[in-house]
Order: structure tokens, then C-alpha cells, then sequence
């Protein structure tokens, strides 16, 4: 189930593995480890700081083929939104600036507005929905078993 939020965004003049690595770090800590990871073939996902990662968490990398931008839809889409309504709407002056007007846009796609594909719900809104469900379905399961 994709809920279409953006659990983070990195900032940097050039992410390598390592950055991506402590991303997702602070990702699992926050909500777990993924079960699969869906990527393009960059350097910073296919290098051996991703791989040793994933193999130690259990998570399965599967990467989009060349020229395939269909193949990962959900991010496909985000990126086109990401790009028209933050990145061609700024001039970003540092580093720092870019984090912090990124950070903001990325606060307000997932809290602020309604997603269509969510029911017109947004990011976060739909996560605890989820979240909810499979808890309770967590629960009737531990029920049954007693």
C-alpha cells in the first residue's frame, strides 16, 4: 500500500551511498525497516554502502531498468510535483536555504494537502489509517490465537 509520503528528502551538492544509508537510518528508526527498496541504478544506490545495508536489514533492492521511468510510477510522480511546485519555484541561494524551503514544501505535501489518490486525504492522514488497520489486524490476529 503506497501512502505517497516523502519520508525524506537529502539535501547536498552530491549524495553518495553513505548519505542514503543514514537516511535510511533515521528512517528505521522513526517507522522500521522497509521490506523492499524500489531505486534507479545511481551510484548512490547501487554501491556497496546500500547493498551491505540492505542485506543486514533484510531488505530487497529492486532497481528500475534504463529508460524505464514507468517502472516506478509513484516516485515518477512525485519527483514532476517536487520539481514544478518547490525546486522551479525557487532560487535557492545556499545550501542551508535550499534545506529549509525543501524541508517546509515537504511538511506541506504531507500534512497539509489532500491527496485524490488518498480520497482526498493527506499523506500523514492516510498513514495513521493504515497504521490503525494493520494494528487491529495485529490484534484480532493475537486474539484468535489465545
Amino acid at each position: 500500500m503506497f501512502t505517497r509520503e516523502s519520508l525524506a528528502i537529502e539535501v547536498g551538492q552530491s549524495l553518495k551511498g553513505e548519505d542514503v544509508v543514514r537516511v535510511l537510518n533515521r528512517i528505521k528508526g522513526q517507522r522500521g525497516a522497509p521490506k523492499m527498496l524500489f531505486c534507479d541504478k545511481g551510484s548512490e544506490f547501487s554501491g556497496q554502502a546500500m547493498d551491505l545495508w540492505a542485506y543486514q536489514h533484510g531488505v530487497r533492492i529492486d532497481f528500475s531498468r534504463p529508460g524505464k521511468p514507468t517502472d516506478n510510477a509513484y516516485v515518477e510522480s512525485f519527483h514532476g510535483t517536487f520539481r514544478q511546485e518547490c525546486l522551479n519555484a525557487h532560487w535557492f541561494m545556499t545550501l542551508s536555504e535550499a534545506k529549509e524551503i525543501i524541508e517546509a514544501w515537504r511538511g506541506e505535501y504531507n500534512e497539509s494537502r489532500p491527496h485524490r489518490a488518498l480520497g482526498e486525504q493527506t499523506p500523514n492522514e492516510f498513514a495513521s489509517q493504515v497504521a490503525a488497520s494493520r494494528d487491529l489486524t495485529g490484534l484480532e490476529g493475537a486474539e484468535n490465537s489465545l
